[in-house]
């Protein structure tokens, strides 16, 4: 199958293909630029892969891009959560695959997007409603947090001498988990909305905080909360990110911690 991968070159998107590479797919990454050499991208190239340039935020490049491709799996994203890329590219992107005859639009999102009140969670909700009215036949994963981005909010308290802590839930997930599950839903074809994908254990950001100190050993950190809204603050304790029904496979956060994180 003939796959085109937006984002190919992140975090989730290089997982993606490769997971699709292994089941002997074509598959192009699509990104604003090539990977550069030494980068986790650079061996999809070597594997096989292709790479054309495309801008979902202004919608340059996305017809060379997407010609020929039978499928599309939309793993881009934008940590500040513009609509530029999240909706407005979404619908940009849906409207090349249209008429490039793409049978199959497969979108990832975020359990729990409509239960948080957050701006980047509003703009995944919005997202959504793009894909399911849409051109293209589709189907929608949700999956939980990953570990690079817990490991991530970590890594910048710390830089402040802070471990962060409190009662907030997370579930996180290894994205390549995450990226299997994608690459089956290619296979499968449209189906909508799929069955939510999490990781393997809800924690306290606290519980998570002490897996993540423990793998950094030296540091001298002062424990704190993390600094939340109060309607956020709550939302989160009362695990509105988490989905213990749809936990996975893979390794926990501090089992990844401990591990190769060359996926970060």
């Amino acid at each position: 199958m003939n796959v085109a991968v937006i984002g190919g070159t992140g975090v989730l998107g290089r997982l993606v293909a490769a997971e699709l590479i292994a089941r002997g797919d074509t598959v192009r990454l699509v990104s604003r630029s090539a990977p550069a050499a030494g980068s986790a991208a650079a061996p999809l190239l070597e594997a096989g892969a292709e790479h054309r340039a495309a801008d979902l935020s202004s919608g340059e490049g996305l017809a060379a891009a997407l010609t020929g491709a039978e499928a599309v799996v939309a793993a881009a994203n934008d940590p500040r959560g513009g609509r530029a890329v999240l909706v407005d590219g979404e619908q940009r992107l849906l409207d090349a695959a249209a008429a490039a005859g793409v049978t199959h639009h497969v979108a990832i999102s975020i359990v729990g997007c409509d239960r948080v009140p957050l701006g980047y969670y509003r703009a995944k909700i919005a997202q959504e409603q793009v894909v399911a009215g849409g051109p293209v036949p589709w189907s929608l994963l949700r999956a939980t947090q990953f570990h690079q981005l817990v490991d991530g909010l970590f890594s910048a308290a710390a830089r402040g001498r802070v471990q962060l802590g409190g009662k907030a839930l997370v579930q996180p997930i290894d994205p390549g988990v995450v990226a299997a599950r994608l690459a089956e839903a290619v296979h499968a074809g449209p189906a909508g909305r799929l069955p939510d994908v999490g990781g393997p254990r809800v924690q306290t950001l606290a519980e998570l905080g002490e897996a993540w100190r423990a793998a950094h050993p030296g540091r001298r950190l002062l424990k704190l909360p993390a600094p939340l809204p109060p309607r956020l603050g709550r939302a989160l304790r009362s695990g509105g990110l988490c989905a213990p029904g749809a936990a996975a496979g893979g390794a926990d956060f501090a089992a990844w911690l401990a591990g190769d994180k060359s996926g970060r």
